[in-house]
């Protein structure tokens, strides 16, 4: 990131523009919304800049930019459509402490112009650092269809409201009120006009104080494969709300952003044969978290019911007597096979597939390996890649083919994601080379669609 958004406070501030031409109008649009001292400095103003000073709307300069134009200036324009005179009036400006951009010249801008959605108070700032306008326009445009006019309206109101609705406690209870306020009883109170509002918010106001605290809870959410296009909307959608986020390592940084940015992210990583988080504290952060009132969603790479650990939180949240759910999430084994171009499951070649853990070695140990080693057999091997000479070893010893195809994907639906294409006699050398870095699951008898055509035209010659 280039450029830091933030929004600037103008109110009683100068911005000045250099330039009486259009590209001054395209700014002079901008800033006249805004509550700054607006001066235009222009030799030969548009008639348009000439009548906004006649109605008293900003100051004009009718002459070439001068050292000290734009002194206590917090923002400065150069508009002329002249690269020369951009350039001086931007160097005395500069001089003058002010900040400086460039109308179409990012390079030498010491900030840049967002697009706009405007519902005063509410803006919504859209910026590409320059590198696509068009996609800036377009999301604009999205943003402008899906924001109710009515929306300045209600945050006005609810603005004003503020000093009455601190009789709730702060945290949730004012989150929750709000949150009724702007998606349900504000708009239904403003559907009937605008002087329903503040009878609707007075009567929401009452019914929160009336109500008891909420009570914690724990949402176990499956966080998918790692593609955050990938989640469920519930998932996104108790992210959004969550006081306290107790995530896995493999949990993609593109995921945890989607939480609320006050919302407490707690990392409880485990790493298979290595450091790792023990379970009982994870099992006790959970149960303080919501003993003390959090909405907590304690999040899981892939879906939670399939090798999380699921049973040992939800019994130590039973046995506290905390209230809990459960989120699904698209398990890894989902995402590998679809990046193979395959399925799990195919007519006359297998009806049932098995999901495997590399890591716990005992369990991995007592696998019926004889049915896996049958022609025709998938298994999704989670967490396997210390495990494959062990897996290579036990195929092997139960008589499956040494050309058993074996896919390893890393990182699946991720934008680093690598397919490993093997087979039984070669895996453990494969991986060993791929030097794979990141989470791997591997399919025992799938190979990626390409390459299971080739082998077919191969056997057929």
């Amino acid at each position: 990131m280039k450029h830091f958004p933030v929004f600037l406070a103008l109110e009683g501030r100068r911005a000045v523009i250099a330039g009486g031409g259009e590209a001054a109008l395209a700014k002079l649009r901008l800033l006249l919304k805004t509550e700054a001292h607006v001066t235009v400095i222009a030799a030969e103003p548009a008639p348009e800049i000439m009548s906004l000073a006649a109605e008293g709307r900003l100051a004009l300069i009718e002459r070439a930019m001068e050292p000290g134009d734009a002194l206590c200036a917090a923002l400065f324009y150069a508009a002329h459509d002249d690269d020369a005179e951009d350039a001086r009036t931007a160097s005395l400006a500069r001089a003058d402490g002010a900040l400086t951009g460039w109308v179409d010249n990012l390079e030498q801008s010491q900030f840049i112009t967002p697009a706009i959605v405007d519902r005063d108070p509410v803006t919504v700032a859209i910026g590409t650092e320059g590198a696509a306008p068009v996609l800036a326009r377009a999301i604009k445009a999205d943003l402008e269809a899906r924001l109710p006019a009515a929306l300045g309206t209600l945050a006005r109101i609810g603005k004003a409201f503020r000093g009455r609705a601190e009789a709730l406690a702060k945290g949730r209870k004012r989150r929750d009120f709000w949150s009724d306020f702007y998606f349900s009883a504000g708009p239904e109170a403003i559907a009937q006009g605008e002087d329903a509002v503040t009878p609707a918010l007075e009567g929401l106001l009452a019914r929160h104080l009336a109500e008891a605290p909420r009570e914690g809870h724990v949402a176990f959410v499956g966080a998918g494969p790692g593609d955050p296009e990938l989640l469920t909307l519930k998932a996104r959608r108790l992210l959004h709300e969550a006081d306290v986020v107790i995530h896995d390592r493999l949990v993609a940084p593109t995921i945890l952003e989607l939480a609320r940015r006050e919302a407490r992210l707690v990392s409880v990583g485990k790493e298979g044969f290595g450091p790792s988080t023990p379970q009982a504290e994870i099992n006790r952060l959970i149960v303080e978290h919501v003993a003390g009132g959090a909405q907590v969603v304690r999040l899981k790479a892939g879906d939670p019911t399939v090798f999380g650990r699921l049973d040992e939180e939800i019994d130590a949240c039973a046995q506290a007597g905390a209230g809990y759910s459960i989120v699904p999430g698209i398990t890894a084994a989902s995402a590998a096979v679809a990046s193979l171009g395959q399925s799990l499951t195919k007519r006359e070649r297998n009806s049932s597939v098995r999901f495997l853990t590399g890591h716990d070695m005992k369990g991995f140990a007592e696998h019926d390996w004889k049915a896996l080693a049958r022609p025709g057999e998938v298994a999704a091997v989670y967490m396997g890649k210390k495990s494959a000479r062990f897996v290579q070893g036990r195929l092997l010893m139960h008589g499956a083919s040494p050309a058993t195809p074996v896919s390893v994907v890393e990182n699946a639906s991720r934008p680093d994601q690598r397919i490993l294409a093997s087979s039984v006699a070669t895996l453990p050398d494969d991986l060993a080379r791929a030097a794979l870095t990141g989470p791997a699951l591997m399919l025992i008898g799938l190979a990626p669609r390409a390459a299971e055509a080739a082998l077919e035209k191969e056997i057929a010659l």
